[in-house]
């Protein structure tokens, strides 16, 4: 698989796990692309931290002045009929209500236990946290989309090693390779990618996974 392909292998099996009238959040990056993918009959009221609820597709332009509206990665985006533009007071209080059903963050580092790192590489500049840590702590399900490696080194760890945005709050992992739960005893792997064997899988990855009698077949 090449990288879009790639990317959206992951944006479309994610999109599976939307189901109709859904109040989602998308993080920057791979998340936005979820979208595209939902399967038909379903649409999702979209969720941006920076004060948009029911926010529309990204942008590619058009003739609104560059800035006009803008996701909270800072990218062109749009607003639906019937959405509206709400302060961030109350675009958090959204979220630390539990009023977000998903949310699909991106993730620098994952572990069997669910904690999740994403948002600093010490020694590194980074634009700020954002609203990661009340989504990964507010939102009814944590979802992370992401590559399984970087550059070959697992992202997916017996324990973070990088700061952490939350602890313990990720629900379900999916990557290129498979679909991964966090269950009380490990890393399920519920599905897997055709393209890669069991071997594969486990060797990319820096813990030990939870392998079921009968594994899915992970498709977009």
């Amino acid at each position: 698989m090449d990288k879009e392909q790639l990317k959206n292998m992951i944006a479309g099996r994610a999109a599976k796990e939307l189901k109709d009238g859904d109040v989602v959040n998308l993080g920057i990056g791979l998340p936005t692309l979820i979208p595209g993918f939902l399967p038909p009959g379903v649409k999702v009221i979209l969720h941006s931290e920076n004060g948009i609820i029911g926010m529309g597709p990204a942008q590619e332009g058009g003739d609104d002045p560059p800035g006009y509206v803008v996701d909270a990665g800072g990218k062109p985006a749009a607003c639906m009929a019937g959405g509206a533009f709400i302060d961030s007071s109350t675009s958090f209080g959204i979220i630390r209500g539990g009023h977000v059903d998903a949310s699909f963050l991106g993730a620098i580092e994952v572990d069997r236990e669910g904690n999740l790192a994403n948002w600093i590489i010490p020694g590194k500049k980074v634009p700020g946290m954002g609203g990661a840590m009340d989504l990964a702590a507010g939102a009814r399900r944590v979802i992370v989309v992401m590559e399984h490696t970087n550059k070959g080194t697992p992202k997916i760890l017996e324990r973070c090693s990088l700061p952490l945005t939350a602890e313990k709050c990720v629900d379900l992992i999916i990557t290129e390779m498979g679909v991964f739960e966090v269950t009380p005893e490990g890393l399920l792997l519920k599905e897997i990618n055709d393209e890669f064997t069991l071997e594969q899988v486990q060797e990319a990855t820096g813990c030990k996974l939870v392998i079921p009698a009968v594994i899915g077949r992970m498709t977009a």
